[in-house]
């Protein structure tokens, strides 16, 4: 199993790690620590769904959504929160993987696209588990293998089985 590149070509060092189908659950802890970095209520958004501001109206009360010219300034800066979110989100994929997740609304629908496709049933997750499992007890170090690149085929290994749980 070869080692997940560092940086894509074309990419920024800055930016979002850019997924492109493969190594997905390295992605997927790179993506959460580089949004965790820049804002860690962009998570929240990811995980909770997007902010919509909203009012009680009428008697009894009821929640009812605002209207654009109804937002205060606190609402406009939760709303700007999604559209980070999901612009993070967005310029993390490559083009394959856009076209999963563009009918996709909030950055919760998105994550979760994402998530089901590449994690699947519990079947196929639970089989990808025993196959690392096995790789990973059945690990030796190759004839003619340096550490380093011991290392890397060890740390990639567990890389895969960290986000399946």
């Amino acid at each position: 199993m070869a080692a997940p590149p560092n940086v894509e070509e074309g990419q920024s060092p800055y930016g979002p790690p850019r997924f492109n189908g493969q190594y997905y659950g390295w992605w997927k802890t790179r993506m959460h620590d580089f949004i965790m970095a820049e804002d860690s209520e962009l998570w929240d958004v990811i995980c909770d769904g997007p902010y919509v501001p909203t009012k009680m109206v009428g008697d009894p009360p009821e929640t009812v959504l605002k209207t654009r010219q109804k937002y205060s300034d606190a609402n406009r800066k939760a709303m700007e929160k999604n559209f980070c979110a999901k612009k993070i989100l967005v310029c993390g994929i490559g083009p394959d993987e856009y076209n999963r997740i563009s009918a996709c609304q909030s950055t919760k629908e998105i994550w979760e696209a994402l998530q089901t496709k590449q994690e699947e049933t519990t079947q196929v997750k639970q089989s990808k588990i025993d196959m690392f499992t096995i790789e990973y007890e059945l690990f030796r170090m190759k004839d003619n293998e340096s550490i380093q690149d011991m290392y890397t085929r060890f740390t990639s290994i567990i890389n895969e089985l960290h986000p399946l749980g």
